[in-house]
């Protein structure tokens, strides 16, 4: 049994933490996971957007039955005053295919989970119509596992991409799967100088949030452990009233 699971969209997204941690194979529901496991914790990569994230997050309840799991990874900033690098603990997660609120027990703000990825005009436009700090494209989904099968859900984010940066055409790259297609994604930046240097910013921000998010994230790892209660040791293991009666 791991106490935490973390679901994140890609692998880069939590690279620095699950560097040295120990990686595994499993397959739910008809799909391979790769798993990343470390003392008490457990790590998932399922994809881009709301489908995939709530296949990861049902298989690594079901495979591992963690008695917490946060939605983790990158976010796009909806409040000018966050910056590329800055952690957001939300208080809540809106679901804007419906408007459904999912409450957390801690945090703080509001975080919105849209269906594709927000240009810098329709972050604008969110930010109005929700009055969230900012947006991921995965967090309602692992909370939607996490209330169906009874397990405390949390979210961890980190702004990689600021209110008024432009996305360089990359929604098109993301497959059904959730999973992006980086060598179509070079062809096509390369053909175009115009995103050349949006690109390189992009890949400095992603790589600084990354390792922002990753300390963070041990930094919760340690914390948890320390709040799992160990067993009252036997002193008479002869005992049958030691034992509460049984054997």
């Amino acid at each position: 049994m791991s106490k935490l699971a973390i679901v994140a969209a890609l692998h880069r997204e939590i690279a620095p933490l699950v560097k040295n941690w120990t990686s595994i194979q499993r397959e739910y529901a008809g799909r391979k996971f790769t798993f990343f496991e470390h003392a008490n914790t457990v790590a998932v990569c399922g994809g881009i957007g709301m489908e995939p994230a709530r296949r990861a997050a049902d298989a690594v309840i079901a495979l591992y039955h963690p008695t917490r799991i946060y939605s983790v990874g990158f976010a796009g900033a909806l409040d000018p005053t966050l910056h590329v690098a800055d952690i957001f603990s939300p208080a809540s997660v809106i679901d804007a295919r419906d408007g459904s609120r999912i409450l957390l027990e801690t945090g703080e703000g509001t975080l919105l989970t849209f269906m594709a990825v927000a240009d810098a005009n329709q972050k604008t436009k969110l930010a109005q119509a929700y009055g969230a700090p900012a947006v991921d494209m995965e967090a309602a989904a692992v909370a939607a596992a996490a209330r169906a099968h009874g397990v405390t859900f949390g979210s961890t984010k980190v702004i990689s991409d600021e209110l008024g940066f432009e996305m360089p055409g990359m929604a098109r790259f993301i497959n059904s799967e959730g999973q992006f297609n980086t060598a179509g994604f070079a062809v096509f930046v390369a053909l175009r100088p115009w995103f050349w240097s949006p690109v390189a910013k992009l890949a400095v921000n992603t790589r600084k949030a990354a390792r922002a998010l990753s300390s963070h994230l041990e930094r919760l790892r340690v914390e948890l452990t320390k709040e799992v209660k160990m067993p009252t040791p036997i002193t008479n293991p002869a005992s049958p009233s030691s034992l509460g009666g049984r054997e």
